[in-house]
């Protein structure tokens, strides 16, 4: 079907529709309207593909280990507020060469105020394969790296500390980004978050219990 303007007897203009006679103003309206749907959704299809060839290329998983709890078991008292209040020893597995950095991040989605967040780790090295247990709570690692403030509000670790009652969920992630974080001043998770946007190749997750 094919679309052309041309002059109407009582308008400046009308449209003509190949096996259709003239149609008036408020048929243009509409047909014009349909043309610049079709344009948008075009568009859109052509945003989206993007995206999910980003989706793909940062489904790589890393495998984050600790010797202090099994995957998915209790997180013992020494590492939480109960306790010590020390970091636990972490381990993981090679990141992709293109890895320029590594970010880890802990958090408590159980908490009663949402998400808490008890560890910010940014700028680890590609090399890096390791977390020492006991990181002390300075903003600059030994070998490299940094530490962001958790929600208590305090710089570095501060371990599992939930209320009374059924036992909370402790989740470590571990990022392999393509880019080094250039983050200055009080660093939060939330601008560790927008920072590696984009930038993720692989990534691992951990996760521990702890109640009370």
């Amino acid at each position: 079907m094919s679309v052309s303007s041309t002059p109407g007897p009582n308008s400046s203009s009308s449209l003509r529709v190949s096996g259709l006679t003239k149609c008036p103003a408020l048929s243009c309206l509409l047909a014009r309207r349909a043309l610049a749907a079709l344009a948008l959704t075009a568009a859109a299809l052509a945003f989206l593909t993007p995206l999910t060839c980003v989706a793909q290329v940062s489904s790589a998983r890393l495998e984050l280990k600790t010797s202090a709890f099994p995957p998915g078991g209790n997180i013992p008292k020494q590492f939480t507020c109960s306790g010590a209040d020390v970091s636990p020893a972490l381990t993981w597995s090679d990141p992709p060469p293109r890895t320029r950095s590594l970010a880890l991040i802990m958090d408590d989605p159980d908490a009663p105020v949402g998400t808490f967040v008890h560890w910010v780790v940014y700028n680890l090295p590609p090399s890096a394969r390791q977390l020492p247990a006991g990181v002390p709570g300075n903003n600059e690692l030994p070998g490299g790296g940094k530490q962001g403030v958790n929600d208590f509000p305090k710089t570095g670790y501060g371990g599992p500390c939930p209320p009374p009652g059924k036992p909370h969920r402790y989740f470590f992630r571990l990022y392999a980004l393509d880019n080094h974080l250039d983050l200055n001043g009080t660093v939060q998770r939330k601008d560790v978050d927008l920072a590696m946007k984009g930038h993720v190749l692989a990534h691992g997750e951990l996760m521990g219990l702890y109640g009370r």
